[in-house]
């Protein structure tokens, strides 16, 4: 799954410049030009990061992100800003961003900050909102924090996450109970979904699916 990013950035030229390089990257990408309009796409969305300008209208994005870090988004960041001195640096990342990239800048430097942060995971890594499954580990993380499963909801993850938007048959993930059944794939099926909120749907009578975000 390719990494989805939420980019605020209120200059026409730089704004498309950034997008289509992200996107030929193969990133999927929402573009904001104010403040507010940021806040109406995370209500709606999940991002696995946000490219946020701080000088933009409405709010701007030293407000933006610690009103998402006050709401327990913990969506990783990078600032972009034409404020270069030591005190707006500070505090770009005193509010929770992971890197700062002042203004001008060679647009391809943003994608080698997006590369250092991401490939430090599993090249493998499946990206699903704010989780990230690395299948050489079999585990499940969200914001870089594992997530303790067993080893029959680990199993139906794997399964599910590798056929991602597809239906996996009943049958096949019954293989990995120990006593297999309808009541308890349902059981285990609903386990998972308590313990990880992913977006794990029924289709009755022919199996499960695991919704693409």
């Amino acid at each position: 799954m390719p990494l989805k990013i939420l980019l605020l950035e209120d200059d026409q030229e730089l704004g498309e410049t950034l997008k289509a390089l992200l996107e030929a990257e193969g990133y999927r990408v929402d573009w904001a030009k104010r403040g507010n309009e940021v806040l109406d796409l995370t209500f709606n969305n999940r991002y696995d990061l946000y490219v946020f300008d701080i000088g933009v209208p409405d709010m701007d994005g030293l407000e933006l992100l610690e009103a998402l870090r006050d709401a327990d988004d913990e969506t990783p960041a990078v600032f972009i800003s034409a404020r270069t001195d030591i005190a707006s640096i500070l505090k770009g990342f005193e509010t929770g961003a992971y890197d700062y990239l002042k203004k001008p800048f060679f647009p391809e430097e943003l994608l080698i900050r997006i590369r250092a942060k991401f490939s430090s995971r599993d090249d493998d890594a499946i990206a699903i909102g704010d989780f990230q499954y690395r299948p050489k580990e079999r585990v499940l993380y969200r914001n870089d924090e594992p997530i303790s499963l067993g080893e029959v909801q680990t199993s139906l993850l794997h399964l599910l996450i590798n056929n991602m938007g597809r239906v996996v048959d009943k049958a096949d993930l019954m293989d990995v109970l120990h006593h297999p059944s309808d009541a308890a794939l349902r059981v285990a099926i609903n386990k998972l979904k308590q313990t990880t909120g992913l977006p794990i749907r029924n289709i009755r009578g022919v199996g499960y699916t695991l919704e693409a975000r």
